[in-house]
């Protein structure tokens, strides 16, 4: 392989990389508001932001809070669906039983990516 070939061949090597990491933020970003459509169609915005506390508490607190281990996606979820008390304050979360398992878990997710 000449000089020239070789350095076509690393450029579009180079180029398939961009190409791949746009793809990669690109399906990111899309997921990222999806989930916040979710968030804000199942009223979730009406207590909570994502970074600061309104009536309950912000993602990023939930986030935060959890970054540990000590929640995981699939308990936050349950928290989400029955509600919780005594959590965050003396403000109680109401349960949200309109809200499939599935949009819960995908949610808890969600919040807890938000670091």
């Amino acid at each position: 392989m000449n000089q020239h070939n070789a350095d076509m061949e690393k450029d579009r090597a180079a180029m398939l990389r961009r190409m791949g990491l746009m793809l990669l933020l690109a399906v990111v970003g899309t997921a990222a508001q999806a989930n916040e459509a979710l968030a804000t169609k199942s009223a979730c915005m009406g207590c909570h932001q994502a970074d600061k506390k309104v009536v309950g508490p912000s993602w990023k607190d939930v986030a935060a809070k959890y970054a540990d281990g000590s929640k995981t996606a699939e308990q936050l979820a349950s928290s989400i669906r029955q509600g919780s008390s005594g959590k965050w304050g003396a403000m109680p979360m109401p349960a949200q039983p309109a809200l499939s398992d599935a949009d819960a878990l995908i949610l808890s997710k969600w919040i807890l990516g938000q670091r």
